[in-house]
């Protein structure tokens, strides 16, 4: 049985883990607020920039559209770009996102093919070290120290582009979290090299015209289309990575905020188990000597 000096310790010390959790939750708050309006204000723009690219590829001839969207015509080599976070402290946001990466190189392995690694973020990649370090080329840590930049996206970007161009790889793909809401991320995965000529998804197209109503807007490009497509291309990359690194870093907040509430919370709950025991056996130890007190009186 645990004295009182160990109890009164186990309390102080439980309190003052109490108020790390505390003031880290309230710290997570104020970041996901921030990063929570970047994440929702590039999702349009980086969604319109696939689907633009999507339109134009469409009157493109193959033979003139860039290597970097229509890939190598082989999908035998695939990287995959993991997304994950410096720090820990954030419930289940990374385990959720290896646990992914890990049943994808799985099911890429079973179908045949190779599969490489470029780990953004340092749990990512210590994780993901234990099983797989032959696969992993590449990693990046420190990204958005002090602010996430498009600057970061851009180095990314320019890693994977360089990747591909070196003949590593056939197929990419990021896997990342894509932020719902505070108390919910959202594992995704999207392909990065060929870009994706699929139709948008049903939510998006809604909100375009139909072809029955006004019709579908005729355009003209200058310079041509093939020359835009190659000028944009490399920066659709960037953006595309921009927008993963932006939900991630908002769900990285949001699940860092909710895990260190249930952590404060869980810590009240010990702290008022831990003084109830306290208290019993404060009791038990002062009838104790109130017994003993008596006794020796009766016995003189």
């Amino acid at each position: 049985m645990a004295s009182l000096k160990d109890l009164r310790n186990r309390i102080a010390t439980v309190k003052s883990t109490q108020k790390i959790t505390s003031a880290m939750k309230m710290v997570a708050a104020s970041k996901l607020r921030r990063a929570q309006e970047q994440a929702e204000a590039g999702r349009p723009y980086a969604e319109r920039m696939e689907r633009m690219l999507a339109s134009l590829a469409g009157g493109v001839s193959g033979g003139q559209r860039p290597r970097l969207m229509v890939g190598t015509g082989k999908d035998d080599v695939h990287l995959l770009v993991v997304v994950t976070s410096d720090r820990g402290l954030c419930g289940g946001f990374n385990s959720t996102l290896v646990r992914e990466a890990r049943r994808r190189i799985r099911e890429l392995r079973d179908a045949g093919k190779e599969v490489k690694l470029l780990c953004v973020g340092r749990k990512g990649r210590d994780n993901l070290r234990r099983d797989y370090r032959n696969l992993i080329i590449d990693d990046v840590t420190d990204i958005g120290k002090p602010k996430l930049t498009f600057d970061d996206a851009n180095g990314i970007a320019g890693k994977v582009a360089s990747l591909f161009e070196a003949g590593e790889f056939d197929v990419a793909q990021v896997i990342y979290n894509r932020f719902k809401s505070a108390i919910s991320q959202v594992v995704t995965s999207q392909q990065l090299i060929p870009l994706s000529l699929d139709e948008p998804p049903a939510e998006q197209a809604e909100s375009e015209p139909s072809e029955n109503g006004v019709g579908k807007a005729v355009y003209d490009f200058e310079p041509e289309e093939e020359q835009i497509i190659a000028e944009l291309i490399p920066r659709n990359l960037a953006i595309q990575i921009y927008k993963t690194l932006l939900e991630s870093a908002a769900s990285e907040q949001g699940a860092r905020m909710t895990a260190m509430d249930n952590a404060t919370r869980n810590a009240g709950d010990m702290i008022a188990g831990l003084t109830l025991v306290y208290n019993r056996t404060r009791q038990a130890v002062i009838t104790k000597e109130l017994i003993e007190i008596i006794s020796g009186a009766e016995a003189v």
